[in-house]
């Protein structure tokens, strides 16, 4: 069984930065995909990104995160960042950090974007963004 906790949402103003961490207990992060979500009211949840457990390849599938959101990896910690730069209004959203037991290994062939595909949640941090 995997825990996972999250943590650094909060407020910010348009433009600011902030780091959202994922503790995860249970299980090594070199052994499991992690990927974080958000869900903006009235929308469903979406897949941010993503970081492969054994070669810390990431992944974004949105233009709109390319180039702000990066994911880093403190194995030490056993807990998985979400850098988050150059904010927007329409970022506010709860974040989610997910883990997949399948260890994905960073290929182009395939890539975890979709929620089902994930087997642990953590409990979502709230982030809003004031323009």
């Amino acid at each position: 069984q995997v825990q996972l906790v999250e943590s650094g949402g909060g407020f910010v103003q348009a433009g600011g930065s902030l780091r959202l961490a994922c503790a995860a207990s249970g299980r090594s992060l070199n052994r499991l995909t992690m990927g974080w979500f958000r869900q903006a009211p009235g929308n469903e949840r979406e897949f941010v990104g993503c970081v492969s457990g054994s070669s810390g390849e990431t992944y974004f599938l949105s233009d709109s995160v390319k180039g702000r959101f990066t994911i880093s990896r403190d194995d030490a910690k056993n807990t998985v960042y979400l850098h988050m730069n150059r904010l927007k209004s329409e970022d506010t959203a709860i974040y989610y950090c997910a883990a997949d037991n399948y260890s994905w290994d960073g290929s182009t062939l395939y890539r975890p974007v979709s929620e089902i595909v994930y087997d642990y949640w953590g409990q979502g941090t709230q982030v809003t963004v004031s323009s």
